[in-house]
């Protein structure tokens, strides 16, 4: 029997710069969920990926000395190189926007929606954040800088360009958010981005003139003008699968995979909205969900810059503490959707008390008595995953899927505690016996349930029971 297909994408980050907390979020989630449904028995494509077009781009390669095909060659391996310290599934497929197939696809794609009717040129004036890749109002600058970018100097754009005809499309996507009650993910993202559209849609520009920003895909029959990077980029989703081409997997993940995407909340509008309404102009399926991540802050809900020096980056963390206490962390304590901080103390903190001197001291005193009474444990089975995973998977409620294997953490503990097999094994050996076999079964089924967060733990505790072996060395070192 066929697995039934599934498709789950990330953003596209730019490569000017190390990922920081928030990808590590948005790629350790969008993983869980990846590693959840192939545990559950789902053929899954898993996309990422890099944006490798674009003004900010061309200006780092300039600033760098090199050209900016070389710059983002280097910028890609050491993506791929950080995806893999944040413990990345290998099964991942990546997509370039530099590559030819994608640059292929999404002239392919913008022929589509011109010859339906939905682009058209005019002049195009506006204010223009490098930083941000996006125009900006009046309203949305701060003594006349973008607040996200205040070192960058504002661009000021007055070109004949092409536009995509957004306007067309305010009525299509509230029909089809009405249609589609769980489209977006959290519902308070969804009714955010339903009032946007509600206000009515502006066309937006679509291109820029080559001789201004050469680093980009050529509009197909002009070549004075390449796509606006964003244009180009969300077309990654589809071309991935091979699109145009509309057999294989196209059909299969994007027809019939419940294509679903993670992003963070300053990307509502492009993945909720534009990409849905670019869509609708091919004349293509729209994607099944958007799932839409909060922030990482610092300390008192600031927003993390490194400017001012209030940031935590991914890589120490992962460096000191390892991968899995990283995305444990990223699953358990960082709210599902809502705004989280990220300190160095609170991970400490959190570190010690669910790692260190829970599951940690729990795989190490359980598997030690094991070992030292000789009790027999080759009756522990590992239960399949699809049978006791948590439903707050089918939510993207991550954090709650965490919190019920700490709860049996915390239920084992309290056995322990109350039956104290290290005492009654000096006078019911037997009785000491079955109350570790209890134990050991539910740490097999613990270390199932962590599979898709915590994968090398999962691993090494399979491996502890299997082999009836106890750690040579703690699972988790007490930090302080």
């Amino acid at each position: 029997m066929d697995k039934k297909p599934f498709y789950i994408t990330t953003t596209l980050p730019y490569v000017n710069a190390p990922l920081h907390m928030g990808h590590a979020l948005e790629f350790v989630r969008a993983d869980i969920i990846a590693r959840s449904k192939m545990l559950s028995g789902y053929d899954v494509f898993f996309n990422t990926g890099t944006d490798e077009h674009g003004l900010k781009i061309f200006k780092q390669a300039e600033k760098a000395g090199i050209s900016a095909q070389e710059f983002v060659d280097q910028g890609f391996e050491i993506f791929k190189k950080q995806l893999e310290q944040f413990g990345v599934t290998e099964k991942i497929h990546f997509v370039r926007t530099t590559d030819k197939k994608h640059e292929s696809a999404a002239q392919e794609f913008w022929k589509q929606v011109a010859n339906n009717g939905f682009i058209y040129k005019d002049t195009y004036k506006a204010k223009y954040c490098v930083g941000c890749e996006e125009t900006k109002t009046d309203s949305e600058l701060v003594d006349g800088k973008c607040p996200l970018h205040p070192t960058l100097e504002i661009e000021y754009i007055d070109e004949e360009n092409y536009f995509f005809a957004y306007s067309a499309f305010t009525e299509k996507l509230l029909a089809f958010y009405e249609s589609h009650s769980n489209f977006v993910v959290p519902d308070f993202r969804y009714n955010e981005i339903k009032e946007f559209v509600k206000r009515g849609l502006q066309d937006f520009s679509i291109s820029r003139k080559k001789e201004k920003m050469p680093w980009g895909i050529p509009v197909p029959g002009d070549e004075s003008q390449v796509m606006y990077v964003w244009f180009d980029a969300l077309v990654n989703y589809i071309s991935t699968l091979g699109w145009p081409n509309t057999d294989g997997n196209f059909e299969k993940y994007w027809t019939l995979g419940n294509p679903t995407q993670y992003c963070g909340k300053d990307n509502l509008r492009f993945q909720s909205a534009m990409w849905q309404a670019m869509l609708m102009a091919a004349n293509l399926p729209n994607s099944y969900q958007i799932i839409i991540n909060g922030h990482i802050t610092a300390d008192g809900g600031v927003r993390m810059s490194k400017s001012l020096g209030n940031g935590v980056d991914p890589q120490d963390i992962v460096n000191e503490f390892g991968v899995d206490a990283l995305r444990l962390f990223l699953a358990k304590e960082i709210s599902s959707f809502e705004d989280s901080p990220f300190t160095r103390v609170r991970f400490l903190d959190a570190y010690n008390a669910h790692l260190a001197n829970g599951l940690g001291n729990l795989v190490s005193r359980t598997m030690n008595m094991v070992v030292t009474y000789d009790v027999d444990i080759s009756t522990i089975t590992f239960p399949s995953f699809v049978d006791i995973k948590h439903p707050a998977y089918d939510s993207f409620e991550i954090n709650k899927c965490a919190d019920a294997i700490w709860q049996e953490i915390a239920d084992l503990d309290l056995f322990i505690a109350e039956n104290a097999p290290f005492k009654k094994v000096k006078v019911d050996e037997q009785g000491a016996h079955d109350d570790l076999r209890h134990v050991v079964q539910g740490l097999a089924r613990i270390s199932v349930l962590l599979e898709p967060i915590m994968p090398s733990t999962a691993e090494t505790i399979q491996q502890l029971i299997r082999e009836k072996k106890k750690p040579e060395a703690p699972l988790f070192l007490r930090k302080e």
